[in-house]
């Protein structure tokens, strides 16, 4: 199955998007951070009202952004994110929630779900881990953001999970894409972190990489494993491959910019 891929919008605008949600017609992306507003250290596509980037500069990016993907910027519906497990399901009554000021995105949330057509689920990473979930035959989506914390949490797999419940879901029909993050190349992470790893994974060896004395962490496949783990199909689950670290001029990354940084953004809309 073909990965990620990237494609121009305008302005000098660049995103991704999974061809395999493409084919279905889910509207979708993940932004860069080219073709944006802002000025350093933001440059330029800052999609995070958080940062301390000028506000106006970050709505005309999120403006710019959901143009490309073709939704609605005033819309969008976005999260206070927490690093925790907290899953809320969107409905039209949360329509434009924290668009264009931050206190009005829903509270302590690091995972959306909706079956309502039309709204646009928006989240912000910095080498953190978003998921993209697509139930095609329930109608059903999902966005979920995965830092180590939300990984060891399982946040993934209990936001399927949570589809489930509300709304039939079943894991083997789900559709995902883990989009660019930090990758075990880059992802140094110490002996407090590796045992919590240890302690939520079984097959952590798959996830660990000793490097003196701390470890290279696996973000991308601990999210596969706890996804296969029930039941989605290895088969339906697309890895950008894309580490931020690395790719630095092409996405923010808060462990290579020392914390002082922007924030991509990934939406997705039924």
């Amino acid at each position: 199955m073909e990965g990620f891929v990237l494609k121009y919008g305008s302005h000098g605008l660049w995103y991704g998007t999974f061809p395999h949600f493409d084919q279905l017609g889910i509207k979708h992306g993940v932004s860069t951070r080219l073709g944006g507003t802002s000025v350093p250290p933001f440059s330029s596509l800052n999609l995070g009202l958080h940062t301390g980037d000028d506000d106006q500069h970050v709505i005309a990016n999120r403006q710019l952004f959901c143009e490309a993907v073709g939704t609605a910027a005033k819309d969008v519906v976005t999260a206070e994110q927490v690093h925790a497990d907290k899953i809320i399901v969107v409905t039209s009554e949360h329509l434009g929630k924290g668009a264009t000021v931050y206190r009005e995105a829903i509270e302590g949330t690091d995972a959306l779900i909706t079956n309502t057509p039309g709204i646009p689920l928006l989240l912000f990473f910095a080498d953190c881990v978003p998921v993209l979930i697509v139930d095609p035959i329930k109608k059903v989506i999902g966005l979920v953001h995965a830092g180590w914390k939300g990984t060891v949490n399982k946040i993934a797999q209990k936001t399927i999970l949570a589809m489930q419940t509300q709304f039939g879901t079943l894991p083997e029909n789900c559709l995902v894409g883990i989009a660019p993050s930090i990758g075990p190349c880059c992802y140094e992470v110490d002996h407090v972190v590796a045992l919590k790893v240890k302690d939520q994974f079984k097959n952590w060896e798959q996830l660990l990489r000793p490097a003196g004395d701390k470890w290279h962490l696996d973000l991308w496949s601990a999210n596969r494993l706890q996804l296969e783990e029930i039941g989605v199909n290895s088969s339906h689950i697309v890895v950008s491959d894309v580490c931020t670290a690395c790719n630095n001029e092409l996405f923010f990354s808060y462990r290579a910019e020392n914390g002082c940084t922007g924030r991509i953004g990934a939406v997705i809309v039924l």
